[in-house]
């Protein structure tokens, strides 16, 4: 399986209002639940009335369309990544996954995956 580095810092924020949230930029993910409306953007992208903002994230995503049918994909990256002791935030969208992991943590990530067997581009 193939991963693909994400060439940007990333910031996972809450905000009030997705007036705040600059829908024309490349890369984003929005989820509104009734409790919160969350944001994973560029860092360059953050709006400036965030709520709570955390800064520093770096993100790989599987490379390729993954079918429904797989199971258990997402859970044995995140499983070997927590074998050492290294936290995740998760997204998903129709076609694949993306990872994201603290910047200090990003490398030895990707190096730990690597010797898994995970080829990362």
């Amino acid at each position: 399986m193939e991963l693909k580095r994400i060439g940007y810092e990333l910031t996972v924020c809450k905000v009030s209002e997705i007036s705040d949230i600059k829908v024309n930029a490349d890369f984003y993910f929005i989820g509104k639940t009734d409790e919160e409306l969350s944001l994973v953007c560029k860092t360059e992208d953050t709006p400036q009335n965030t709520i709570e903002r955390e800064d520093g994230w770096r993100g790989f995503r599987i490379q390729g369309v993954l079918d429904f049918s797989l199971i258990g994909i997402l859970s044995k990256l995140s499983g070997i990544l927590a074998e050492h002791k290294i936290g995740i935030f998760a997204v998903s969208t129709y076609n694949t996954d993306y990872i994201l992991v603290k910047e200090e943590n990003y490398e030895n990530a990707l190096h730990i995956l690597a010797s898994e067997g995970y080829k990362v581009v």
